[in-house]
């Protein structure tokens, strides 16, 4: 039998049952909450499927070749991911992201020999996002572009759902996720609604005013192109303050030590689960809280 190598070793992550966060009243309810943690993934984010699936797939169809150059705007994970699967397959990658994206996010990606241009914090992800455009125009390389790109929510179609239907043995019948670049709700919701379409897909969003990083409420103009409405059926917002609050007690309360748009989504599974009975909530632990160290979410 060959031995894995670290690409391999992407997906089939652990799905774990939320034990003193739900209360009381979730087991009056019969109600059971699920985390998937796709910060087991070996570059730590749910982002290892989507960068893999989208770097492969550019290759299979002659798109690109081993030594040429990779550009992405990104918030992070992403990046992160990107800069991992460059390095696995001999690209180089050029990221773009605002500067005011944490340390650790930064020194990740050059971890993996990623080069890294900071965008203005003013200008947030649209503008990171417009800068990978002109490198491109300017000939400087290659955007896989994650907004627009069907490989993206492609690998959650064929992984993430899957293994979400299998471990909960169909049982599953609430499906939240945070709403970033999209990839995730809309490959997973594709599936699990193909297997039954009664399951209720519920994306997180930050209010407005909050800046939770992950998430994004994006403008008309730069909804990511992979992003379909009719397959979200509920959106629900979450402050910035209530997502880092519930970071801190996932960590303290559970063990789950994730990121803030993690416990974004785990807030808002947890309000869902005050208004129904007999239900199994799966929600996405997008990455690992070590990422925000920096940012004082989690004070010594």
């Amino acid at each position: 039998m060959p031995y894995m190598t670290i690409e391999d070793t992407i997906g089939n992550t652990p799905l774990v049952r939320l034990v003193r966060l739900p209360g009381a009243d979730a087991a009056a309810r019969n109600n059971i909450i699920l985390g998937k943690m796709e910060g087991d993934n070996p570059a730590g984010s749910v982002k290892d499927r989507a960068a893999m699936s989208m770097l492969r797939r550019a290759e299979e169809r002659g798109q690109i070749k081993p030594g040429d150059t990779l550009i992405e705007a990104t918030s992070g994970n992403t990046g992160i991911a990107l800069a991992m699967a460059a390095a696995i397959r001999g690209y180089k990658m050029l990221l773009l992201m605002p500067e005011y994206l944490s340390i650790e996010r930064r020194q990740s990606m050059a971890a993996y020999g990623a080069q890294i241009i900071l965008t203005p914090k003013t200008g947030g992800m649209e503008y990171a996002r417009d800068m990978a455009e002109q490198l491109q125009r300017d000939g400087k390389g290659i955007i896989l572009d994650q907004f627009g790109n069907p490989d993206n929510p492609r690998a959650h179609y064929e992984s993430t759902g899957p293994e979400i239907w299998r471990d909960t043995k169909g049982g599953i019948t609430h499906f939240v996720s945070a709403m970033g670049t999209t990839g995730t709700i809309m490959g997973v919701s594709q599936y699990l609604k193909e297997q039954n379409e009664a399951v209720q897909i519920i994306g997180a969003q930050p209010e407005d005013g909050s800046q939770i990083p992950g998430i994004r409420k994006w403008p008309e103009a730069y909804l990511p192109k992979i992003f379909d409405k009719a397959r979200v059926d509920q959106v629900e917002s979450v402050s910035q303050a209530a997502a880092e609050q519930m970071a801190r007690r996932m960590a303290a309360e559970e063990g789950i030590f994730c990121g803030i748009s993690a416990a974004g989504a785990c807030e808002i599974a947890l309000r869902i689960s005050q208004t129904v009975e007999n239900a199994t909530i799966v929600f996405i632990v997008c990455d690992r809280g070590d990422r925000y160290l920096s940012t004082g979410v989690f004070p010594a």
